[in-house]
């Protein structure tokens, strides 16, 4: 069985995939102070909690946009599992052209992003919108070269921002709101949460598909926690939560980690 695990700044989402089949799923708050011993223990636990015996891990494979756990991360899967994990970085077998001027800026997360991306629909131009504690937006060629894209703060984030960074800005639930006319200040925050990201969504995949893709319209590919926020709004082709951890066993496979 494999072990994928993409390290966010906020969370750890964990998959167990057995064969190419994703049998389970789990998350766990991030910490850059986490240790090894924290990372394992819940690791171990939680795939037992789970109905799966630690002991059937072989293989692991990690994206961490968290430099500073990176060493605790491949400690833990050294004692706990008795591996050597694969993780993403540079020289790390993608499939993907990268035309970044610098291909070493971009981030292991929006690479795996692309590689489930690519893995899933190929031949296809794609935009890939991931909603995590950033929220990025990717422009991959049918012709699996990496185009680059945006970085902004995700939709959690901002609404952090806002209570922190205010004298009398509370904290809210994020929801979808219909109405873009906030009555109080609880629903102004949500509505302009809401609808600036609809807004931002709607804009820049236009661009993008004008900039990138005038002859061939992309697929537009969500995931991440709030990818399901926006169901109704019709803004996406696919919503794919597992996206990231489809692209990790797409690497281990590039990188002879596995049997093809």
């Amino acid at each position: 069985m494999i072990l994928a695990l993409d390290v966010g700044n906020s969370q750890i989402y964990c998959g167990v995939f057995d064969d190419a089949k994703l049998v389970t799923q789990f998350r766990h708050a991030s910490t850059a102070r986490t240790s090894s011993d924290e990372i394992g223990v819940f690791l171990r636990g939680a795939l037992r909690e789970n109905g799966v015996n630690p002991e059937h891990i072989k293989t692991i494979a990690i994206s961490s946009v968290v430099p500073e756990l990176n060493y605790s991360l491949r400690a833990c899967c050294q004692k706990y599992f008795g591996l050597e994990p694969m993780l993403m970085r540079p020289g790390v077998k993608t499939g993907l052209k990268i035309a970044y001027k610098d291909p070493k800026e971009v981030g292991s997360d929006r690479i795996a992003d692309a590689m489930g991306a690519v893995k899933l629909f190929p031949d296809r131009n794609l935009i890939v919108i991931d909603f995590g504690t950033a929220t990025t937006v990717c422009a991959i060629a049918k012709d699996r070269t990496f185009l680059g894209g945006n970085i902004m703060p995700g939709v959690r984030l901002a609404m952090e921002a806002l209570e922190a960074k205010t004298a009398k800005l509370p904290s809210v639930e994020i929801r979808p709101v219909k109405n873009a006319i906030g009555k109080t200040t609880i629903g102004s925050i949500q509505s302009g949460l809401y609808w600036s990201n609809v807004g931002m969504v709607r804009e820049l995949t236009q661009r993008i598909s004008a900039e990138a893709f005038p002859d061939e319209a992309p697929l537009v590919i969500a995931t991440g926690g709030f990818a399901h926020l926006f169901d109704r709004e019709q803004l996406f082709d696919h919503v794919v939560s597992d996206l990231i951890l489809t692209g990790l066993l797409e690497a281990l496979h590039l990188n002879g980690y596995l049997e093809t």
